[in-house]
């Protein structure tokens, strides 16, 4: 049964994109035993990937007022290792447990810049040493779109905010040094978007899988 007909709450972008994240996740991500996914909107990503990632504790959370869909989804879709979604905000205060992991997927170009500050530097606190953060989601390279569509999304975000909208890369890993992070991939993913992997620890950013913005914005 279709997620509508089932009447749950719907992103027809994670629909599409849940699977390419998945296949790259099962790398990232194994031999890790728990997961805090922050933001994780209408919950379908955690109902997913919770049952496909069966070795991992699958935490989604969602800010105070807006965890009605993850549960929804997470009642549709019971898992034994996808518990009650936590409230988090991140400008607010972090669950004090330690995490092996950490993912988020198209938050950072919503919320405001404090914010995408804020959730570097909590990340940097929870994630244990070796601990891996996979952030999916459109980004700039030096100040430039990677295709028209994300340069009209771009612009779209700011018109309805104008502290959010796509973040350039290497602000994104200026951030992530400050907190610690040590970037390990940037995987191109379908509809010109990115999955960009770190790992506790410092080093210089790699270089992009699929080397030009061309190949970049397919």
């Amino acid at each position: 049964m279709s997620p509508r007909a089932a009447g749950l709450p719907c992103a027809e972008a994670c629909e599409r994109n849940k699977a390419p994240i998945l296949a790259l996740l099962s790398e990232h991500f194994a031999g890790l035993g728990r997961v805090l996914e922050i933001g994780s909107g209408t919950g379908q990503h955690a109902a997913y990937f919770a049952p496909a990632l069966p070795w991992l504790l699958w935490q989604a959370s969602e800010r105070p007022g807006e965890l009605d869909a993850v549960r929804a989804w997470r009642e549709a879709n019971p898992a034994p290792n996808l518990p009650p979604p936590l409230e988090l905000d991140v400008l607010g205060a972090w669950p004090a447990d330690a995490w092996d992991g950490v993912f988020s997927a198209n938050t950072l170009h919503i919320m405001g810049w404090r914010g995408v500050e804020a959730f570097f530097a909590g990340v940097g606190r929870v994630l244990v040493p070796g601990g891996v953060l996979a952030v999916y989601g459109p980004f700039n390279y030096h100040g430039t779109w990677t295709s028209p569509s994300n340069r009209d999304f771009d612009a779209f975000l700011r018109r309805r905010d104008p502290d959010s909208g796509l973040r350039d890369v290497e602000a994104v890993h200026a951030l992530a040094a400050g907190a610690g992070l040590r970037p390990l991939a940037d995987h191109a993913m379908p509809a010109n978007n990115r999955l960009l992997v770190w790992r506790a620890g410092a080093q210089p950013p790699p270089a992009r899988n699929g080397s030009s913005e061309r190949a970049a914005s397919r």
